[in-house]
């Protein structure tokens, strides 16, 4: 039993790393074994120093957003305090664990009777309790401020590299010697973004994959630094870089990645290296992204148009943060509101809400 064991794990490893699979023909691993310019060439073992360099990514960012982000944050006005605490009910902390977080308008009357509480004073008390687990808008301004300064660094960093290097500007150099490339100025940027990379990595499509990373980091700090705008109250500001980031992002994903990158990855490659098996595979996964990037940007663009047309960006549809409900109006204290049973909306007003407000995504 042991030895069929063996024996199938074995043909399982030799099919996992066919030669035939990963490279093109008249190439073997053994080709790549020797020195490539000097330094060596890529060695899918050389992924595991990833868990390292992760922890000490990780390590920077707690002392980032202890000592830069959350001082920056509290400079801007935000308040270092958590949400609303809904008021303790045994009967509705139940259902909320229990049973719904959001209860439909038959379990709302049902409660309203048992508890002899206004259906909206109910609404309300699952409004703040969902709210109450997640995170204050000091620590999703701490989070999105790391974000915006890593994104930035990485995108100034590839930038930086890539300018010197012959396939930023001659996109047909990726293919040129192909397997036999240099791999080290890159190879810090291709650890901090290892999705797909991981692929190019192991079968050394490391030219492209730096091409393909860099041009994801155009757009991303342009999103946290919108967020850091909304969660500072800069609304004006807010509205102006998201409209700048939807627009880098469609012409970058919609524009440049299909017409640069898909070009050269299906076509340029099939005529200077021809296809081989994972040629497919990785122009397959090529193309999912490039199904996301028309998801996406339709997502963005009709958040930005809202913007445009409303003064005000809405809720990110991508986004699992609950903002506030758009069917209430904004209340200046949610305390009150929820303490009383009276919907006759004398304690709302029109306006920005106070700052005891719970945080909006």
């Amino acid at each position: 039993m042991a030895t069929a064991a063996a024996g199938a794990l074995g043909l399982l490893w030799g099919w996992l790393w066919s030669e035939r699979f990963w490279l093109p023909q008249n190439v073997s691993w053994a080709d790549l074994e020797g020195p490539g310019d000097g330094y060596g060439y890529p060695r899918a073992r050389h992924i595991l120093s990833v868990f390292p360099v992760a922890a000490g990514i990780f390590s920077v960012r707690l002392l980032f957003e202890r000592f830069i982000a959350k001082p920056c944050a509290l400079h801007v006005g935000i308040q270092d305090s958590g949400p609303y605490q809904a008021q303790p009910n045994a009967i509705l902390e139940k259902v909320f664990v229990s049973i719904t977080k959001y209860p439909d308008e038959k379990r709302l009357e049902g409660l309203s009777k048992q508890l002899d509480w206004d259906v909206r004073k109910i609404q309300c008390w699952f409004r703040h309790r969902r709210n109450q687990d997640k995170p204050p808008t000091l620590t999703k301004f701490c989070e999105s401020m790391w974000r915006f300064t890593f994104y930035l660094c990485i995108f100034c960093y590839g930038i930086k590299f890539l300018w010197s290097s012959p396939w930023f500007w001659d996109i047909r150099q990726c293919w040129h010697s192909y397997p036999y490339q240099d791999f080290l100025i890159m190879f810090v940027h291709h650890l901090a973004t290892i999705g797909l990379i991981t692929f190019s990595y192991i079968n050394n499509m490391v030219r492209v994959g730096t091409l393909v990373m860099c041009l994801h980091d155009a757009s991303d700090f342009l999103l946290e630094a919108a967020k850091l705008a909304n969660y500072a109250k800069y609304q004006r500001l807010c509205d102006t870089l998201f409209v700048i980031f939807s627009a880098v992002f469609v012409v970058t994903r919609l524009g440049i990645y299909p017409f640069w990158i898909l070009n050269t990855t299906f076509f340029e490659s099939w005529e200077m290296i021809g296809p081989y098996p994972s040629w497919w595979l990785f122009n397959g996964l090529l193309l999912i992204l490039q199904v996301l990037h028309v998801i996406w940007s339709y997502l963005i663009v009709r958040i930005a148009f809202k913007a445009l047309i409303r003064g005000k960006v809405s809720k990110d549809d991508r986004s699992d943060v609950e903002s506030s409900s758009e069917e209430e109006d904004v209340t200046t204290n949610p305390k009150s509101a929820c303490g009383s049973g009276s919907s006759n909306g004398a304690n709302r007003v029109n306006g920005h809400p106070g700052s005891s407000y719970w945080a909006e995504e």
